[in-house]
């Protein structure tokens, strides 16, 4: 796979495009001041940004055979979520002087301001086989999965015989644990029979936990680094969702065995650029370096979008919440802090990429610590050198200080590279306005809630549910979903 430079003048298939954005599809005509008639082109959907859920509507729209416009005033893909590099360029990001001696060539590396994994069985990477972006892509497993308790990390169990070794549970713990597993495994919200007395919608997940008999260290590493939930409000909802994602987990496990993670090589730029990619071949058109002047609304709905004094009619918007500031509200706040390091993060058993989960009730918080450790395996740094980066949710006025105790485990650190977000949501469905907008993206470093983003916009935008069927043969003018 070709080393990626995530410029947009760097692509051959952007830069083909730039000259094709006003094709005589669908023209409409308007007035210009001097009486003439001028035709322009409409468009179902203009997409504003390069954000990865933006990349992925984009993409899922052409292939329903709506006639798309993407838009992106940023010089580089990815908005928030972008790959930074070279090395260089982070530096001057984030207005650090760069050290003389450097740290490997600079072109190596690929370091994702927000870096996220995939399970390996989750809903985005069915999308992206579904939809056929594999051919873009190429992905390599994340070695270890650690959960940090009592002052020192434990690797998650991952086998029958990492289960009996585990020193997270307890000897009838470690029976028990393979119980529920099985369980969650054979469990089908559709067959009452494998239901085992449990009723998923009415049963709370503390009282599932209870039926197994498991210890509250088994509980623990069950709910925050397995079943993936960041705070401990969900003991007392329906078990249903930590059931299903205790057998996600377990399927995504099983198709490498040695972790349910994935993560592509080049960092997380290649998907937005495989889903623009996508777009393209249906039919889907780009402006990206392009300043957005007004989004244009008649009666409270968007009919256009004005960019660099040129109008371009549609009928909807998508877009991230740096497009529209007025139509998102802020819920919280988030920290990550990037980190260089020239050593693999200690008792991780020399892994060239891991994840860590820091439990929230292990340092009496609300919510959890999350880490993310990847290297040049991944084609993200330089031979010999890490890049690991450290996230929560902001609870109090010194966010660094809330960090800590991750920063603590990547020691000797390098180079830090500190950024506090807001956490914004957009104030309404968008139904009314027909804009639909992103959330920004949380603390996880993994996948599942942003996915549940994008099958909900696709919900609003399209009136139905996304389904898991081939999207790959759908032609243009296709009304399908």
């Amino acid at each position: 796979m070709h080393t990626l430079t995530h410029s947009y003048m760097d692509v051959p298939l952007v830069r083909g495009l730039l000259q094709s954005i006003t094709g005589p599809d669908h023209p409409q005509t308007i007035q210009s001041e001097r009486g003439a008639t001028v035709k322009m082109q409409e468009y179902d959907v203009v997409v504003l940004g390069t954000g990865l859920k933006e990349c992925v509507l984009s993409g899922l729209m052409s292939l329903n055979g709506k006639k798309v416009l993407h838009i992106d005033k940023d010089t580089h893909c990815g908005g928030e979520s972008a790959s930074i590099s070279p090395l260089e360029e982070l530096y001057r990001r984030f207005k650090i002087p760069c050290p003389v001696t450097p740290s490997g060539r600079g072109k190596e590396w690929n370091v994702d301001l927000i870096p996220k994994f995939f399970l390996a069985n989750g809903d985005l990477v069915k999308m992206l086989v579904l939809t056929d972006v594999t051919r873009y892509l190429d992905f390599r497993v994340v070695e270890g999965n650690y959960v940090y308790k009592s002052g020192k990390l434990h690797k998650v169990p991952v086998t029958e015989e990492d289960t009996h070794t585990s020193d997270l549970l307890g000897m009838f713990d470690k029976r028990r644990f393979r119980k529920l597993l099985l369980f969650a495994e054979n469990f089908d919200v559709r067959k009452p029979r494998t239901h085992q007395d449990v009723d998923p919608d009415q049963t709370t997940t503390r009282d599932l936990f209870s039926r197994f008999d498991l210890g509250l260290d088994a509980v623990e590493f069950i709910g925050h680094a397995i079943a993936l939930h960041s705070s401990e409000s969900y003991l007392e909802q329906p078990c249903v969702e930590t059931i299903e994602r205790i057998r996600l987990y377990a399927e995504s496990l099983a198709r490498h065995n040695t972790s349910p993670y994935l993560y592509p090589l080049f960092g997380l730029a290649e998907l937005p650029q495989g889903f623009a990619r996508l777009s393209a071949e249906y039919g889907g058109k780009f402006l990206p370096h392009r300043t957005v002047d007004e989004i244009v609304l008649d009666n409270g709905k968007v009919t256009a979008v004005k960019s660099e004094g040129k109008l371009f009619p549609c009928k909807q918007l998508i877009c991230d919440p740096s497009y529209v500031p007025h139509r998102v509200r802020k819920v919280g706040r988030v920290i990550r802090v990037i980190c260089l390091l020239n050593h693999p993060v200690k008792n991780t058993q020399e892994a060239k990429s891991c994840q860590i989960i820091i439990p929230q009730t292990q340092l009496s918080r609300k919510s959890d610590i999350f880490i993310s450790v990847v290297s040049n395996v991944h084609n993200v740094a330089s031979d010999g050198f890490y890049v690991a980066t450290v996230s929560t949710a902001v609870e109090t006025n010194q966010p660094e200080k809330e960090v800590q105790p991750g920063l603590d485990l990547l020691d000797p650190i390098m180079q830090k590279f500190i950024s506090v977000k807001s956490l914004l949501v957009p104030k309404d469905d968008g139904n009314k306005s027909q804009i639909f907008v992103s959330r920004s993206y949380d603390e996880t470093n993994h996948f599942e809630s942003e996915c549940e983003d994008i099958k909900d916009m696709y919900r609003r935008i399209t009136g139905t549910n996304f389904r898991f069927t081939s999207h790959r043969h759908h032609s243009r003018s296709s009304d399908e979903d």
